[in-house]
């Protein structure tokens, strides 16, 4: 009998992780490198958001955060500090969804459209967005992350391999 490919021999839990550091981590670096690479246009639609009056903390925002996002993202690809990685993406993705939320309620009381009807450039690095796909979106993105934190570590995480070689 010969031996099974590795891929069948991983658990159906090892897959969905494995899935979703990919997912997670492709969505971080596409979208961060496209802020990090116009950070003019970031810090414009920052602007938009009205959260701090000081141009020092604006700049530093748009100039930190998308590198952030990238990094974070190259650790889901490498599936390095996944949990820590895990985390970090729920404290962007949840006060993100949070503001983008209030800013299209708002957007919907001041024009009378239908909520679903609400399109604006969020500030994610997609450009404009219909805001109830974003929030959907963002509501996926945090159920993998709080997935990513509560299971342990698989096979296929670079952490998994140097400890278990030890």
């Amino acid at each position: 009998m010969s031996e099974a490919p590795f891929v069948s021999r991983l658990t159906g839990c090892e897959l969905v992780a494995v899935a979703a550091r990919w997912i997670l981590g492709c969505v971080f670096v596409y979208l961060g490198l496209g802020k990090a690479l116009h950070p003019v246009d970031f810090l414009k639609l920052l602007r938009q958001y009205e959260m701090a009056e000081s141009q020092i903390l604006l700049n530093s925002i748009a100039t930190v955060l998308p590198w952030f996002e990238v990094l974070c993202g190259s650790f889901f690809l490498a599936g390095v500090a996944v949990r820590g990685s895990a985390l970090m993406s729920l404290v962007l993705l949840v006060p993100f969804s949070f503001i983008v939320l209030q800013r299209a309620w708002a957007i919907h009381e001041a024009n009378a459209i239908p909520f679903c009807a609400v399109r604006f450039d969020c500030g994610c690095g997609s450009g404009e967005v219909i805001i109830c796909y974003k929030l959907l979106e963002n509501s996926l993105l945090i159920l993998l992350s709080l997935l990513l934190l509560t299971f342990p570590a698989n096979r296929w995480c670079f952490r998994y391999a140097f400890v278990n070689s030890t």
